[in-house]
């Protein structure tokens, strides 16, 4: 849901005006109210859980924040992702992370994931050429309902988790559905079948339903 404001604001503008409670985004100066389902929260909790696993099993220096928000560069836009992965030997040097947990910096993400809404094309367009411009190494889009356009998950249009690695400054996608092995370049070990994470929020019809297929 779109805030009605009478004129696009800035970043330094939201950071002011973003309440405590609640999820919001900037998108180009207007403020985005997100809502999203139980579904959507039982995948991004399962999601944080399986990574956290994954580098405190490595000793990796990550964490995973609650509201921190991402600055694209030379845009007034501050994104929430469902999962960031933030490294905190980079985070000395993050103009805004002690201020307003915000960073601005590639080498500070190690990864990041969307869990698709209804506003897919924010994921599949906007987030995309931000994340990639900002040198982010990895960026998971998990599409459960393939809501997608066709363009992006194929026809006829399924449940897909779409993994974007950077390679010599531009983005590479691999697909993973049904039961491939998701592949990520970040946590190699990482033992886990898009089937598995798209069967988190459904309900036991459903789960029966692709256990079968």
């Amino acid at each position: 849901m779109t805030q009605a404001l009478p004129k696009p604001i800035t970043f330094e503008d939201f950071l002011e005006w973003k309440p405590e409670t609640g999820r919001y985004e900037l998108h180009d100066g207007v403020i985005i109210e997100m809502q999203p389902t139980g579904e959507h929260e039982e995948i991004t909790g399962f999601l944080v859980t399986k990574l956290a696993i994954q580098f405190e099993r490595l000793n990796l220096p990550y964490f995973i924040p609650k509201q921190a928000l991402v600055k694209p560069p030379n845009k007034q836009s501050g994104y929430l992702p469902d999962v960031l992965i933030l490294n905190r030997a980079n985070l000395a040097v993050e103009p805004l992370w002690k201020k307003s947990s915000t960073v601005t910096q590639g080498a500070s993400i190690p990864l990041v994931i969307e869990v698709v809404s209804t506003n897919w094309r924010d994921d599949y367009l906007l987030k995309v050429a931000d994340y990639e411009e900002m040198g982010i190494p990895e960026y998971w889009i998990v599409d459960y309902l393939g809501l997608g356009g066709r363009r992006f998950i194929g026809s006829p249009k399924q449940p897909t988790i779409s993994i974007y690695s950077l390679v010599e400054g531009e983005y590479q996608v691999s697909q993973f559905r049904g039961n491939d092995c998701i592949e990520s370049p970040a946590f190699p070990e990482l033992n886990l079948t898009a089937k598995q994470v798209f069967r988190v929020g459904a309900l036991p019809e459903q789960q029966e339903q692709q256990n079968e297929s």
